[in-house]
């Protein structure tokens, strides 16, 4: 090599690298093409319901079951020739630009006719405090403006299945009735199904969005199921009410849904923003970095860096480089939960203010389950804790200082609770059955015989009643029940193999079942019409028990405190009770029976004027019989009503005689309770 061709290399250096991180491996050229066009169009976000050839929810008409198809060309059920329609129209067009957004959640209920289902939903849609001035909301169909609503729940005792639905205008409370605004859009509904509909529907404005619930039986005008097309319940609907309330309401303008945008920036829940940019995002990274020229992609832009700068401060975003940044893995749910969270925060306020009552929001406990310990306090709200289904949410201000928000309550265990009355919430029912205990007592070497628990029955003479073939059957029955959850086998009909971990795996088969807390309505009667009741009532057990250690010295604890104080000198004024030498109070000798008997007297009497028939008391230990016609709630407690041919009487309400509603019954009456024998053979004690 000479010295010139030294002279003559020249260094080739590289590309400079970016200082960013690597954004993720190349994107495809639809990747491309699909961002680009997502950019260059006029909505800020897609929905990911808006294309027909994602999954979709569809009920079926095999089974009435929920199913999911990601298949375009399946179009079963009424509305496939409006979904088609769209389809080759070009898609949905309720996120199209100008189209006012309308939220509309569906919802599919098998056998709603059963067990009261049907009838709880609406009784608890229709609860005071949801209309427009506070009251209790109003049910009405296409033809009434008050439906009835027993009616319609009898119309479809039988129906296999029920559609519910909750439509929430996100501009609701501009249009000018949103009543015509439903039925409006019922008609168009049935339009495309190619069906009258039977439905009711009531208004909700208890929360900052007006919205509608809708039933809707399951049956078609020609009495046949009603299978609607699952691409139609995820969107036909939907796109209905976007143009009803975009014909009323006008096109929104780019002011007016800027406004809107602009105003998710400082929310704490998951927005159109945040769906946005997930959507965008290349595996949660999103560069930012490009300034478009077009003004509403700028704006877009600005949306975007301002809204991820409200995360970072969340710790939901991290910022690696200027406007290069990157998504937390969680940041959806977070979202979502702190949203939730917040609507709980502010549903406690309201219920809490509408009593009157004003408490430190760091005493609010959030329950996610069943509470581990049990709760004791006042109901100060009750509210479906999934608007389209029938389990409850209550909110209690409790005797320990705290306001508790309590979901997933059972309807059944509250329905006799109101505002106002005292409950204890517990941990869900874990314990033995002592017809377990009983199994496998009876049981020898792994073997149960019903033959065998008959003859020890009769020799130990324990039945009440004496209905020893029914008490045995009930056993049976359990069996029955835990041989198809696979925990005992059945060798034949008069012998059952019984596991060595029979009562454990009965218990977790139970345990496993229920996921609701166990709920006990101390009182009925709120807290200041206990003060003076003739009865027995949850104020007297706490003065029997003269413990006040879990009564917190504020809020609902200190009410009770001032309440029980108040009864103790109702009880000196009318002769129950006396001041002791020592300061402490002596009370009558059986106070709780006798203030129970004197109000079961008194509401005996009242209620024979009005039967006219002649009431009778019901003594320790007597068999008692005849017609159950109703039950009566007291101070003292829930009674049922009991008649015969010439009289009647009241006795101890259970659950189980709920059932035998207009039906002979017979109980023995012990200690404040009874034991009821139901059925004129089966006689089971329970």
């Amino acid at each position: 090599m000479s010295a010139d061709d030294e002279f003559r290399f020249r260094p080739k250096p590289g590309r400079i690298r970016a200082d960013t991180p690597k954004l993720g491996k190349a994107k495809s050229f639809l990747t491309q093409a699909k961002k680009i066009a997502r950019q260059q169009s006029n909505s800020p976000s897609r929905s990911s319901a808006s294309s027909p050839s994602r999954s979709q929810f569809s009920a079926t008409a095999k089974g009435g079951k929920a199913s999911r198809t990601s298949a375009p060309g399946l179009k079963r059920g009424r509305g496939a020739a409006f979904v088609r329609a769209r389809t080759l129209s070009g898609g949905w067009r309720h996120n199209a630009p100008g189209h006012r957004r309308v939220v509309v959640k569906t919802r599919y209920v098998q056998g709603a006719g059963k067990n009261g289902k049907s009838a709880a939903h609406l009784r608890y849609i229709q609860r005071d405090g949801t209309s427009r001035d506070g009251e209790r909301g109003q049910l009405y169909s296409a033809t009434e403006d008050r439906a009835d609503g027993a009616a319609f729940v009898e119309r479809g005792a039988d129906d296999r299945h029920q559609f519910r639905f909750i439509v929430s205008p996100e501009d609701a409370a501009d249009l000018s009735d949103l009543t015509a605004y439903t039925r409006d859009l019922m008609r168009q509904v049935e339009t495309d199904l190619g069906t009258r509909l039977d439905w009711v529907a009531v208004n909700h404005h208890n929360t900052g969005h007006p919205h509608v619930h809708v039933i809707v039986r399951g049956k078609d005008e020609l009495g046949e199921n009603l299978i609607i097309n699952g691409d139609y319940l995820a969107n036909g609907i939907r796109e209905r009410a976007s143009e009803l309330t975009t014909l009323e309401l006008g096109p929104v303008t780019e002011i007016e849904q800027s406004r809107k945008l602009s105003a998710e920036i400082d929310q704490d829940r998951f927005t159109r923003i945040d769906r946005a940019m997930v959507e965008e995002a290349d595996e949660r990274f999103l560069d930012l970095r490009h300034e478009a020229t077009d003004p509403k992609r700028q704006f877009n832009r600005t949306l975007r860096l301002r809204r991820l700068a409200k995360l970072e401060k969340m710790g939901l975003a991290t910022e690696h480089a200027p406007a290069v940044w990157e998504l937390g893995e969680r940041m959806e749910p977070a979202l979502r939960e702190l949203g939730e969270h917040g609507d709980i925060i502010r549903n406690m306020h309201k219920a809490l203010k509408a009593d009157g009552l004003e408490r430190d929001p760091m005493t609010f406990q959030i329950h996610d389950g069943p509470p581990k310990t049990p709760i004791a306090g006042r109901v100060v709200d009750k509210y479906l804790t999934d608007e389209l289904g029938e389990n409850l949410t209550v909110v209690v201000d409790g005797i320990d200082g705290r306001t508790h928000h309590v979901d997933g309550i059972d309807a059944a265990r509250v329905a006799d609770a109101r505002i106002g009355s005292v409950v204890e919430i517990g941990p869900a029912d874990t314990a033995s059955r002592p017809s377990d205990r009983t199994i496998a007592t009876v049981a020898e070497g792994g073997v149960y015989r019903p033959s065998r628990h008959l003859e020890q029955a009769k020799f130990e003479a324990r039945v009440p009643g004496g209905d020893y073939d029914g008490y045995v059957d009930a056993h049976v029955r359990r069996l029955e029940a835990l041989r198809r959850a696979g925990i005992v086998e059945r060798i034949d009909a008069h012998q059952w193999r019984i596991p060595d971990d029979f009562e454990s795996r009965a218990t977790a088969y139970d345990a496993g079942r229920n996921k609701h807390a166990n709920i006990r309505i101390l009182s009925a009667a709120q807290l200041e019409q206990q003060i003076g009741a003739d009865g027995a009532t949850w104020l007297d057990r706490r003065l029997m028990t003269a413990d006040t250690s879990d009564l917190a010295p504020t809020g609902f604890g200190l009410e009770v405190r001032q309440a029980i104080d108040r009864r103790r000198e109702h009880h000196i004024d009318r002769g129950d009770a006396t001041l002791g030498l020592n300061g402490g109070t002596l009370y009558r000798r059986n106070l709780l029976a006798t203030l129970r008997a004197r109000e079961i007297e008194r509401i005996g009497g009242e209620m024979a004027a009005t039967k006219n028939l002649p009431f009778r008391a019901a003594s320790d230990g007597e068999t008692v019989s005849g017609r159950f016609t109703g039950t009566v709630q007291l101070s003292s407690g829930k009674f049922a009503v009991v008649e015969q041919s010439h009289e009647f009487t009241l006795v101890p309400w259970r659950p189980v005689i709920d059932r035998q509603l207009g039906r002979e019954v017979s109980g023995i009456v012990q200690g404040g309770s009874v034991s009821w024998q139901i059925g004129r053979q089966r006689g089971l004690a329970l």
